[in-house]
């Protein structure tokens, strides 16, 4: 039976008077001594000289530190004892095909898995997870969940183009206290505003480049009176590089605000994706040493398309307290076609993910006393996701070939192999407060309380599993808590302080895999994943063109998931299990030093040198399987380290180059390599680790008119041969070089 989650508004209203009392207490202790004060100048006229008290003003973010991390309290988000990370897109070269690398270039800490089909984004931090479509780092656009289902599917097929964007904002520990579920951190991905000085602005793009690449990119936008908007749309076509690795990618975004006053701000967003891309298949080792361009699924084909409309509101009831809330509802539709196993294959299988999703995301900040802020809010999001598979008897069919009658034996064909009826629950109530002391002390206390349902109700299974039909409903209450502590000192440098909790929901798969074989019931009921965080660390603008932060940071994984195989039954009679603890510690440093703003802080030109770098110690410190306790987790690198340079003047020129370094690792967690035994023969067929790879991109804008601009980069410039996305069934090979070109026009 499926329950719906309580927002525990009672306790939210509890934790906002415990919060308030003190500064109610000390106005209460301010209003007694102005009576007595009072009481004592009507029996003594004697006049005292006057004395002038100032309150101390308000914590300022200076400009140079908001180049690189958040605002302390950043509209209803308090990041203040967080670590936080910035890139404003103004401020590097246009990102340009599928090159990502580029966008978190300055972003330290972020392990990106590259492949050469677009659309699925892999991320992962601190080897917590897998990279494999950032099932563990949740990203947002504007707040909005970008996953295909946030809560039971929580997989990036869709991605934003980065001229779209403004900033790329990365939030560690304690994103789960601001945000909700998924263990930290968080990427955000703030949209562009509309040109508010103009009621007409626009902006055209086109670019061609290797393997066959065109993209456009436009877009309109301005304010007229108490209106603005922004709407654009965008093409980008490609060969790919692998044969069977073309792509067309269209989508569009629409922007309409209204501000009637100086209080109130109404908004309307739609933004629209469409992906239609071949997927050429995984290599084993052997075939990716051979010829990496190697084609092993010729039939394959991948379908995404996303529809997003939110509706929302700001309003300032005074100078101090301020509403954000959003409502959003979308559409997400994955389908895919995989061509059977045989030798030539004969027949397909037709897949399709659908998600329908809406959720209400409400947060008001109050300013009060010296520089302290509270903030409290509440989300809720619901999604139903039917999951669905068909045969097919040909090797290309048509997206929506799909047909009606269940299979009755693995013989069949054009019928339904399987039908899965999905839905979440999920809603949280959130509270927290910076309290600002003298000393220029601040201490932020957190909390959170979230609750998930989980629910899956299938009636067609694959004729080949002897298990029953699923019918299973989850539920978890999982209450958070943070703490932060900070200090300012000298000029711009500010030491922080945050311990914090997350966790990681139970996914449909968790507790009913259509393609396990095991029988539905307490068996296949695994906890949640929690994890506790740790960080301490300085950051600051100690002088002039300079920025650094570095921080030491412990991470604990609890009853982390995975597939495993149940003893003494036949192999694919596996379940979802809690398979053990991870330890996950190191250092996180990042340093940018800008030579000519060190010696004139309000130049318009730019030349900056940038470097940082994560060093990583993991392990297992618990596990069901004795073989892995001591081992290394899947995808937890010693070193990822990113330098580079940039020099730009304000509307004449953008240049970078960059390059990333990641360490060897371990691509599953027994830390041993894939193997096929034939005739007493054993094969490797992807080693144990992950080589190690270096990676350098260069970009440029040059304005040949103030209105024209040039665009020209190379990707992966020395031609690296290298992977970094590995599955028990292959391995991806990355980019090779790639160069593009092309011009933009604005007005």
């Amino acid at each position: 039976m499926k329950t719906t989650p309580f927002v525990p508004g009672l306790l939210a209203l509890a934790i906002a008077q415990v919060l308030f009392a003190p500064a109610i207490a000390r106005a209460d202790d301010v209003a007694a001594a102005d009576a007595t004060a009072a009481a004592d100048a009507q029996n003594n006229t004697t006049e005292l000289p006057k004395i002038n008290v100032r309150e101390r003003g308000m914590h300022d973010d200076t400009r140079p530190k908001l180049q690189h991390i958040m605002r302390e309290v950043d509209g209803p988000l308090i990041t203040v004892t967080k670590k936080t990370s910035i890139t404003k897109l103004d401020s590097i070269p246009t990102v340009v095909d599928n090159n990502n690398r580029a966008l978190f270039a300055q972003t330290p800490g972020i392990f990106y898995s590259e492949q050469q089909s677009p659309g699925q984004m892999n991320f992962s931090y601190r080897g917590i997870g897998n990279p494999q479509e950032s099932e563990f780092v949740t990203v947002l656009l504007d707040g909005i969940p970008l996953e295909s289902d946030w809560i039971g599917y929580p997989t990036i097929y869709t991605f934003p183009l980065p001229q779209t964007l403004s900033e790329v904002q990365l939030i560690r520990g304690g994103s789960s206290l601001l945000y909700g579920p998924e263990p930290p951190p968080v990427i955000n991905l703030v949209s562009r505003k509309p040109v508010a000085d103009r009621e007409l602005a626009g902006y055209t793009e086109n670019v061609a480049g290797s393997n066959g690449l065109f993209a456009t990119f436009n877009q309109l936008s301005g304010t007229s009176g108490a209106w603005d908007y922004l709407v654009d749309a965008h093409y980008r076509t490609s060969d790919g590089e692998r044969d069977n690795g073309d792509s067309k990618l269209r989508g569009g975004d629409l922007h309409l605000g209204y501000r009637p006053d100086d209080a109130a701000y109404y908004t309307f967003d739609f933004h629209a994706y469409s992906l239609n891309t071949g997927d050429p298949g995984k290599l084993l080792y052997p075939q990716f040493v051979a010829d990496p361009e190697t084609v092993t699924t010729p039939y394959n084909r991948l379908w995404t398309d996303r529809y997003v409309a939110i509706l929302g509101h700001e309003r300032k009831f005074d100078a101090d307290t301020e509403l954000v809330a959003k409502v959003w509802y979308g559409y997400q539709d994955n389908a895919a076609r995989s061509q059977d196993r045989g030798n030539p294959p004969t027949t397909a299988t037709l897949q399709d993910d659908q998600f329908r999703f809406g959720g209400l995301d409400a947060r008001l900040v109050h300013h009060w006393g010296r520089g302290n802020a509270f903030t409290i809010g509440t989300t809720y999001y619901h999604s139903d996701a039917p999951f669905r598979q068909w045969t097919d008897d040909t090797l290309y069919p048509d997206r929506y070939d799909r047909h009606g009658n269940p299979c009755g034996s693995p013989a069949d064909k054009n019928c339904a192999r399987l039908r899965q009826d999905r839905s979440t629950d999920y809603g949280a109530v959130f509270a927290e407060n910076v309290f600002r002391f003298a000393g220029n002390w601040h201490f932020v206390p957190s909390v959170r309380l979230e609750r998930e349902n989980v629910d899956i109700n299938e009636t067609v299974k694959p004729v080949t599993l002897t298990r029953d039909l699923v019918d299973r409903s989850v539920d978890h209450t999982v209450p958070l808590f943070g703490l932060g502590l900070g200090n300012d000192f000298g000029r711009g440098n500010e030491t922080y302080f945050n311990v914090s909790q997350g966790w990681r929901p139970v996914r449909y798969f968790d507790i009913g895999s259509p393609f396990g074989n095991t029988a539905a019931g307490s068996i296949n009921d695994p906890d949640p994943t929690h994890v506790v965080s740790w960080e301490a660390g300085v950051h600051g603008t100690p002088v002039d063109g300079l920025f650094y932060d570095a921080s030491l940071f412990w991470v604990n994984v609890k009853d982390r998931i995975e597939s495993a195989q149940i003893p003494d039954m036949p192999p694919g009679n596996t379940i979802n299990v809690n398979t053990g603890d991870t330890r996950h510690r190191g250092f996180e440093g990042q340093i940018d030093y800008d030579f000519l703003a060190a010696r004139d802080p309000k130049t318009t030109q730019h030349l900056s040198v940038f470097a940082n770098v994560s060093l990583l110690n993991a392990e297992f410190t618990s596990t069901r399987n004795p073989a892995n306790l001591g081992n290394k987790p899947a995808f937890s690198p010693n070193y990822l380290a990113r330098v580079g340079v940039s020099w730009r003047e304000d509307k004449h020129y953008k240049l970078a180059l960059s390059a990333v370094s990641v360490a060897s690792q371990y691509w599953q967690d027994s830390n041993l390599p894939a193997t096929v035994t034939n005739a007493g023969v054993t094969t490797v067929t992807i080693p144990a680790k992950v080589p190690s790879y270096t990676v350098a991109d260069f970009s440029a804008d040059w304005w040949v008119l103030p209105q024209l601009r040039l665009l020209g980069g190379v990707s992966n410039i020395t031609d690296r041969t290298y992977y970094a996305r590995v599955f028990s069934g292959g391995l991806e090979p990355a980019i090779g070089r790639t160069f593009y070109a092309g011009a933009s026009y604005e007005f």
